[in-house]
């Protein structure tokens, strides 16, 4: 099989929440970002006064602390002031951060951001310890093993999660929905992530469950969509693609997987600052589903390459897009190495979809909101985390801010076999085999009811309306 003929991302170029993940950089781009900062005048009187603070802390301080750890903190300051994903890393925390792009890797399986001084929660990853305790999309972290999180910094309250397997940690969660912090022990292990799974719905339906972004997920879309076609005896109806928590990952899997369902035309580019962080990514196709319709899942703990390809696909019109607006994390951060082994993340270009809709800060409106039929439920589920309220967060232009879904449909007022998770719920995300279950998870329920062209319960002006929504018909097919 043919590899994608689109442009190969600029190595070091991150899409993945919290501590990301790493591919490396090459050194030419680094240089080329120092030599355009030679040009600016350089701020004398900022770095005298940085030198008469440096000298008060190091003679006046309470303990005597060494030159490293007031420098490093120093920088760590700097870069963390600018932007909740660039960040200052040591060599420790370098080498660390390279193993996760294999998806084999010390931990809990947890996306995190920070914020305010306690942990987010923006996915858990499927199949992981995270997953099987039950943590979930906007979760508050607020203690690890006791200790509380105020002040310590996104990458050392990630290093105090990791440990060797077998070991536990204790986390202390904060949840929206509950008045009290729950506790919960999990038991590190080495994360095996099979990021994409599969499975037949319904005669000629299938269905894609991919839970992150990996080196190999776009080759692995592929067999899971041809592998779905012989099931179908050669012709798939239709597919849905769920999304939904996926935080993210590497960005040439996301540009893959979408060429995996166009046969041409853009799929996303970034503007920056330096030439270095334009950049353009189109497909090439073949559509591998000959132009079958499609539906995309997302929710709030869709972001990063998630977000990539949930815009391509719906602005191409090669898909319908249902659920809740994803995090909407649409920045490129580029890891450049430093002479003492550590490295620089630094937030250098923002994300744009096909139309010309920023990722940043707003994510991705679906074409069918998926909601709760409650307002005081509503009200709760809007609260859930978002990249816009993380302190410090980049805004992006609003052009496409007033986007609004076409279709809503409201989930089931009271809990009901639909909506109730369980233990067997559990095993199941935790199994590499996929049996998803249509009579627990409304949404995906709805979206095959929607492929196979039955009404379904669409709220308008306060009423609940059966209707039969139009599947897009893909440009080019």
């Amino acid at each position: 099989m043919s590899t994608p003929r689109f442009p190969k991302p600029r190595r070091g170029t991150l899409l993945g929440l919290g501590v990301g993940l790493v591919l490396g950089v090459s050194i030419s781009f680094a240089v080329t970002v120092y030599a355009a900062k030679d040009q600016d005048k350089i701020p004398l009187e900022q770095i005298q006064t940085f030198s008469q603070v440096f000298e008060i802390v190091k003679s006046n301080y309470v303990d005597s602390t060494s030159d490293k750890k007031l420098m490093d903190g120093a920088i760590d300051g700097m870069v963390s002031a600018l932007d909740p994903h660039s960040a200052y890393l040591t060599p420790k925390e370098f080498k660390e951060m390279e193993v996760l792009t294999n998806g084999k890797f010390g931990g809990l399986g947890i996306e995190v951001t920070g914020d305010h001084g306690v942990l987010k929660v923006v996915a858990p990853i499927d199949g992981t310890p995270a997953a099987k305790a039950g943590i979930e999309s906007g979760d508050l972290i607020v203690k690890i093993d006791g200790k509380a999180l105020q002040g310590v910094g996104l990458q050392k309250t990630v290093d105090m999660m990791r440990g060797k397997p077998g070991t536990q940690v204790t986390l202390t969660i904060l949840r929206p929905h509950q008045a009290q912090p729950q506790h919960f022990t999990l038991t590190r292990a080495i994360i095996k992530v099979q990021s994409v799974r599969a499975a037949m719905l319904a005669p000629g339906i299938g269905y894609i469950r991919i839970s992150q972004f990996q080196e190999n997920t776009g080759s692995a879309t592929r067999k899971a969509v041809k592998h779905l076609e012989q099931e179908a005896n050669g012709h798939l109806k239709g597919l849905i693609l769920d999304l939904r928590n996926n935080p993210g990952g590497v960005l040439g899997a996301g540009v893959e997987t979408a060429d995996t369902f166009l046969n041409k035309g853009l799929i996303v580019y970034t503007k920056g600052r330096t030439a270095n962080s334009d950049m353009r990514f189109s497909a090439h196709g073949p559509d591998y589903l000959h132009g079958a319709p499609m539906i995309v899942l997302i929710n709030g703990g869709s972001a990063s390459a998630a977000e990539i390809v949930t815009g391509a696909l719906k602005d191409d019109h090669r898909a319908l897009i249902m659920g809740q607006r994803s995090f909407g994390k649409g920045s490129v951060q580029t890891v450049m190495p430093l002479s003492n082994g550590g490295a620089l993340k630094l937030t250098t270009a923002l994300y744009y979809t096909p139309a010309g809709c920023s990722i940043q800060s707003q994510g991705i409106i679906p074409n069918i909101e998926v909601q709760p039929a409650n307002a005081q439920l509503r009200a709760l589920d809007a609260n859930l985390l978002k990249e816009s309220e993380l302190h410090g967060v980049l805004k992006a232009p609003d052009e496409c801010s007033k986007v609004t879904p076409r279709y809503t449909i409201a989930l089931p007022t009271a809990p009901t076999a639909a909506t109730q998770s369980t233990k067997e719920d559990e095993a199941m995300a935790a199994s590499s085999v996929l049996k998803p279950d249509l009579a627990k998870d409304y949404p995906l329920h709805e979206a095959l009811a929607i492929l196979e062209g039955k009404a379904v319960p669409v709220q308008e002006k306060g009423h609940t309306v059966d209707t039969v929504i139009p599947l897009p018909k893909a440009a080019g097919q």
